[in-house]
């Protein structure tokens, strides 16, 4: 089975930095995408960032030029790179994943979601 398992959350202080990490696992034919995902208590789950297999990364404009998505694709994980937290990215970021498995149709996959905190 597929599952994504993601790490690297916490309590920061605005200003600060922070690298959080997704990895995919499974009976995995392709994945053709990766991104993040964040939700504040109250609030959408809004996309953060996402990289494409062989296409062009994507941000939301509240994190453009601080926050960067990577992704190893031998170890089938994605990574988000945060610098210059303040208190507004404070939520539960969520790694998600399209993924076709070797069996079975196409899905988007979800983590278990990875609480950061930004204080003031």
């Amino acid at each position: 089975q597929v599952q994504l398992v993601e790490s690297g959350g916490g309590l920061v202080q605005a200003g600060g930095s922070l690298r959080l990490s997704c990895a995919a696992s499974g009976s995995i034919y392709s994945i053709y995408a990766m991104g993040w995902y964040r939700q504040a208590p109250g609030k959408q789950r809004e996309l953060v960032a996402a990289a494409p297999t062989g296409g062009s990364t994507i941000y939301a404009d509240s994190v453009k030029g601080r926050f960067t998505i990577s992704r190893d694709n031998v170890k089938k994980t994605v990574y988000l790179q945060m610098n210059s937290l303040n208190p507004e990215d404070t939520a539960v970021y969520y790694c998600n994943a399209q993924i076709r498995p070797i069996f079975g149709p196409t899905n988007d996959y979800w983590g278990q979601g990875t609480q950061v905190t930004v204080s003031s």
